[in-house]
């Protein structure tokens, strides 16, 4: 499968095929590659994801990583002090998650091959949710807010690390520069791909801005959402939190 001559996204079933796609076909450099062109400050910007999560509130409970791809995020937040629960890692790209597995060794960590948008999982499974670098390449995101609303327990939280664009003029032309031109032609020499990641700065150009997503989550369903930018903007982490129902007595961890 490919993309536009311009890497532009598709939509809808093409989108999706599309993403599996290009994610199976780059999962055995993904990870060299997230570290490279991010000069590493991907791994700060994970603990920076789980720290936002709240865990602490149910050390023991489950929890869901969606978008797990090679399982980063979700061994992250297995690895935290203190935490006593288990990690569902979900990706509809199957070889991410095989790439991931040599990580594991004894973590709390269970792949799951299943779509963000119809997640395997039944309602309120979960004390909390995080999606890193995830949503921008879902089909319908309001689909998979939904899905995550669906299985998180009340009063959960769901954290989200997206990349964004900058606010800071200099930051901003500095930022696109990199991504438009030495990211993709670096992406390409390692990965050996060949639209990979002309895909990457034009899913980041097309998706909304962080007040939009804000907004998305909570016509979604989530009563509190709320954002906050990561190194000068070029990222941001998102949390949101389900509203418990009227009435309804607080439920231990699991």
């Amino acid at each position: 499968m490919t993309a536009s001559p311009a890497g532009k996204p598709a939509g809808g079933r093409e989108r999706a095929a599309q993403v599996r796609t290009l994610f199976s076909e780059i999962a055995h450099r993904y990870d060299v590659l997230n570290h490279v062109l991010s000069l590493n400050i991907d791994r700060r910007w994970r603990r920076r994801a789980v720290a936002a999560l709240g865990w602490e509130r149910a050390p023991g409970g489950s929890y869901l990583d969606a978008c797990a791809g090679t399982l980063d995020l979700a061994l992250e937040l297995a690895a935290r002090p203190g935490f006593r629960g288990r990690v569902a890692a979900a990706d509809f790209a199957l070889p991410m998650l095989v790439r991931g597995l040599p990580k594991i060794g004894r973590a709390p960590v269970a792949p799951v091959c299943g779509d963000a948008q119809r997640l395997p999982f039944a309602g309120e499974s979960f004390a909390g949710a995080t999606v890193g670098f995830g949503v921008r390449n879902l089909s319908n995101l309001r689909a998979g807010f939904e899905e995550l609303h669906r299985v998180l327990r009340p009063d959960g939280r769901l954290v989200i690390l997206e990349f964004a664009v900058p606010p800071g003029r200099l930051l901003r032309a500095a930022y696109m520069a990199y991504f438009n031109h030495v990211l993709p032609l670096v992406g390409r020499l390692v990965s050996g791909h060949p639209w990979a990641y002309a895909y990457l700065p034009a899913s980041v150009r097309g998706f909304p801005a962080p007040e939009e997503l804000a907004d998305m989550l909570r016509r979604a369903g989530f009563a509190e959402a709320v954002w906050f930018p990561v190194s000068g903007g070029i990222a941001a982490i998102h949390v949101a939190e389900k509203t418990r129902r009227p009435g309804a007595a607080p439920r231990p961890g699991r």
